[in-house]
């Protein structure tokens, strides 16, 4: 748990359900224009708060209010002996925006990130949102020279 005089980084928890899914829809629709699947998400966020061996969320708070999430994924390195942290469902609320939650978040992450020894941290952002690259850059984070590729599954 981080907190400065007026922002609360914690850990998310069951109770935080609701904002999690509302968030990440929101995201999706803001960021890429997708209308996820509302029990579908739901599911997801509840599997991932269920299963902390596979990530967690961190919640940002300002006068006991939630105003900014993310989300951390792990994936193995055997390069690097190590975990990445994925960043990932990165939202916060449009009022609370250019406001340092962004990046209370991000220090939380990398301080926990690094006390686990984790060999780093990851995010992939959408490839015009300049905006958000310009944050991550800001914040010590460099392009790699990756493209991502995906083949998605359709549900069963």
């Amino acid at each position: 748990m981080m907190h400065d005089a007026q922002l609360l980084i914690r850990d998310a928890t069951s109770g935080d359900h609701a904002f999690l899914v509302d968030c990440a829809a929101a995201m999706a629709l803001e960021t890429e224009h997708k209308q996820l699947d509302p029990a579908r998400l739901a599911h997801g966020v509840r599997t991932l708060l269920a299963q902390p061996a596979r990530g967690f969320y961190l919640i940002a708070e300002r006068a006991s209010t939630r105003i900014g999430t993310l989300m951390v994924t792990y994936e193995w390195s055997d390069w690097r002996g190590g975990d990445f942290c994925w960043i990932q469902s990165v939202y916060v609320l449009p009022e609370a925006r250019r406001g340092g939650v962004y990046r209370a978040l991000h220090a939380a992450t990398q301080a926990r990130a690094r006390n686990a020894g984790a060999v780093g941290l990851r995010l992939y952002v959408e490839q015009d949102n300049t905006h958000a690259q310009r944050t991550y850059a800001a914040l010590g984070m460099q392009r790699t020279t990756y493209a991502m590729f995906e083949q998605e599954f359709t549900a069963q």
